[in-house]
């Protein structure tokens, strides 16, 4: 409560809008603060003193936070690895299986599939590994001068795609890699991949022309900190004919364990030995 000077009680009788400079006196610090600010603009809340950080919360509420009022995702999910189809095998793609008789793209020791799109080719692999699986293309059968391509697993839990080339019994990284579109994952211990690559290339000693015929190398084994190892088998696997890229095939290899009894000497060993055995000796 104060008291008004009588020229001051005049002027506010002639002219009441002055009650309202009166009313919101800068000596009022608490009316200055719920009337106008400093440049005449209208006031905030006691609770919004900080103009930026109540504009940050209010857009951050509004925008990035649901009804239930948790932060929405920063990005849409990945889309799934698309599961292999060996269905396909022979029909619209070639497949290689080596493993056990009847074995698909997610029990076969190793699976390798094979089919032209445009210009490319989109290759997908697959093997019972935690570390690489990989195929080689070769016009010998032997390792040494072969254009490989190779699906990693590293430390990080994902899948890259490598180019290497087979110095004698040992590959090495090549920087120039011509896989695109790729995909990996690792899964049940399995490292599972797919890639494309150019059909037709300039030939270069690192690097083959797909539309030409080829013995494919097939092999796998662990990886080290997303470096490769010596493969799992001593002697890996290669197609008994060259492979066409125009030629769909449905290829089944049986793995060791499934050899023994399939092998024609073998057969006539036990046949041998049964019958002599049945007959008994003389």
């Amino acid at each position: 409560m104060f008291l008004l000077s009588p020229l001051l009680s005049l002027s506010l009788l002639l002219d009441p809008s002055l009650c309202l400079a009166v009313a919101a006196s800068p000596t009022d610090d608490n009316a200055l603060r719920s009337g106008h600010g400093d440049h005449g603009e209208p006031g905030h809340k006691e609770h919004h003193k900080d103009s930026y950080s109540t504009f940050a919360s209010e857009f951050l509420e509004s925008r990035y936070l649901s009804d239930e009022g948790y932060p929405f995702p920063t990005a849409p999910p990945v889309d799934p690895f698309a599961r292999i189809k060996v269905s396909d095998c022979g029909i619209t793609k070639g497949c290689v299986r080596y493993g056990k008789p009847g074995c698909d793209a997610e029990s076969c020791d190793y699976f390798l599939s094979y089919r032209r799109i445009g210009t490319d080719v989109e290759f997908e692999m697959s093997a019972d590994t935690d570390g690489w699986v990989a195929v080689g293309f070769s016009s010998d059968k032997k390792m040494g001068g072969d254009d490989v391509m190779g699906c990693v697993h590293d430390d990080n839990g994902r899948v890259r795609i490598h180019h290497f080339y087979n110095v004698g019994q040992w590959a090495k990284d090549i920087k120039r890699n011509p896989a695109r579109d790729e995909e990996g994952m690792f899964d049940n211990n399995r490292v599972t991949c797919r890639f494309k690559r150019p059909l037709h290339v300039p030939r270069e000693e690192t690097l083959v022309d797909l539309h030409l015929s080829w013995y494919y190398l097939f092999a796998w084994g662990p990886a080290i900190q997303g470096s490769i190892t010596r493969h799992d088998i001593d002697t890996p696997p290669v197609s008994d004919h060259m492979i066409s890229i125009y030629k769909y095939e449905d290829i089944f290899m049986p793995a060791t364990a499934y050899q023994t009894f399939s092998s024609p000497l073998c057969l006539l060993l036990i046949v041998a030995l049964t019958f002599y055995l049945l007959m008994g000796t003389p």
